[in-house]
């Protein structure tokens, strides 16, 4: 192939790229199962009873993130951890992603302390609540604000 025929087929063919480029940027995304509100999340993990603000779980979140994509989050809960009265699980929310299921961790009396450390992703600044579900049914909750300087979603 001569370099003038390579140089006519590239030119001939470079507007057809942008077109389909085009195509994919207007494109929406799907979206995933978690991809829902706080409100609707809530409902469908405590099966629509009320989680109750509470002392006892004690969210640990910084205030400013200097990046989002690598928020660090613990949550220890004062709860005895007995065989018929314990943490059954923690779910950790992010209350403005897309996805704002971030971790949901199942735990057992076995685990002797009800306590679980992370990394989560926040696209801007919003709140980061930590749901607590006990054995006996109840759920108790926490919420804090983080202010996200660089987002890490997107």
């Amino acid at each position: 192939m001569k370099r003038r025929e390579f140089i006519k087929g590239v030119v001939a063919i470079a507007p057809l790229s942008f077109i389909q480029v085009d195509l994919f940027a207007k494109a929406e995304k799907p979206k995933g199962k978690n991809a829902m509100d706080i409100k609707t999340a809530l409902k469908e993990l405590t099966a629509e009873k009320e989680a109750k603000d509470s002392d006892k779980v004690k969210l640990i979140v910084p205030e400013i993130a200097e990046n989002g994509a690598v928020v660090p989050v613990k949550v220890e809960v004062d709860h005895p951890m007995e065989e018929k009265n314990y943490v059954k699980a923690i779910h950790i929310f992010a209350t403005q992603n897309s996805n704002v299921r971030c971790v949901d961790v199942s735990l057992t009396p076995k685990n002797a302390k009800a306590y679980f450390a992370t990394r989560v992703k926040l696209g801007k600044s919003q709140d980061v609540m930590a749901l607590v579900e006990l054995s006996s049914g109840e759920f108790l909750k926490a919420a804090k604000p983080v202010k996200v300087t660089i987002g890490g979603c997107g």
